[in-house]
């Protein structure tokens, strides 16, 4: 097993990136549609050329899968990631990053041996780097997460829910017994998983998201204490670059209540 990066360097790598390339065309920058009509903008593509270049510098013996990759290439990479692999999102929240909406993150995923060994989801407009290690617990701005008080019941809880890539009858029965207090659906998977961790809302579910979406995102949470798994009840990370679901909850009664709603049936290694 090889060292991991050193947290504090990618972090002050990452920073300088979002705000050369980022912050400057924050609401500002033109836009286009890929082939499943999500949104690009060349600040997406700015910032995970900027990338590139920096890390490889850097850490030069680790591959890249990004989100502004082909598929084939994201394919390949995938199987060929022997010797570590860096999966990054650029701007995780480009809808939001477009529209001029503060929600939307940088996301930085190690991939070794089959399971994520180091997570980073950089906010810039809170400047807050939140990050883990597959054997560190997981911090903000270097300071350990301290969440807050979760409510008593789940009827008093705050969900986010993504509703576009639910099954239509879950969407309906989520919508007519309506579980929770009240609900949001904020527009980036990478920010959800840790402001999940930080117990600032407290129940998740999201119908299909992508590696590169979750993969730093889901650790962080992981190493906070967090619960989760698929909608299928199986473990979240996979490495395949096919869309999983996720079901989420920082407090295990939570998530055992959650899970029961959603008739979801955890494996055991959730």
């Amino acid at each position: 097993m090889y060292n991991l990066p050193d947290i504090d360097e990618l972090v002050a790598v990452v920073r300088d990136i979002a705000a050369a390339q980022l912050m400057p065309h924050f609401g500002q920058i033109s836009r286009q549609y890929k082939s499943d009509k999500s949104i690009v903008t060349e600040a997406d593509l700015a910032t995970q050329k900027a990338l590139i270049i920096e890390l490889k510098k850097r850490w030069p013996d680790f591959e890249f899968l990004a989100e502004e990759m082909t598929a084939e290439e994201q394919e390949q990479h995938m199987a060929q990631a022997e010797n570590g692999l860096w999966i990054v999102d650029p701007l995780d929240g480009t809808s939001n990053f477009a529209a001029g909406i503060p929600y939307f993150a940088i996301s930085i995923a190690l991939y070794y041996k089959g399971h994520v060994r180091l997570g980073l989801v950089y906010d810039p407009n809170r400047d807050e780097a939140f990050a883990a290690t597959d054997s560190t617990a997981s911090t903000c701005n270097g300071h350990p997460l301290k969440p807050s008080d979760t409510p008593a019941e789940l009827a008093r809880a705050i969900g986010v829910i993504d509703f576009k890539r639910l099954p239509t009858e879950l969407a309906k029965k989520l919508v007519m017994q309506q579980p929770f207090s009240s609900q949001r659906s904020f527009g980036s998977v990478a920010l959800d998983w840790c402001w999940l961790a930080a117990n600032r809302f407290h129940v998740y579910l999201h119908g299909r998201s992508n590696i590169w979406d979750y993969a730093a995102g889901e650790l962080i949470f992981r190493q906070a204490g967090g619960h989760s798994c698929t909608l299928e009840g199986e473990t979240i990370f996979q490495p395949t670059v096919k869309p999983r679901s996720a079901v989420g909850a920082l407090d295990k009664d939570y998530f055992s209540q959650w899970t029961a709603f959603l008739d979801v049936v955890p494996d055991n290694k959730t």
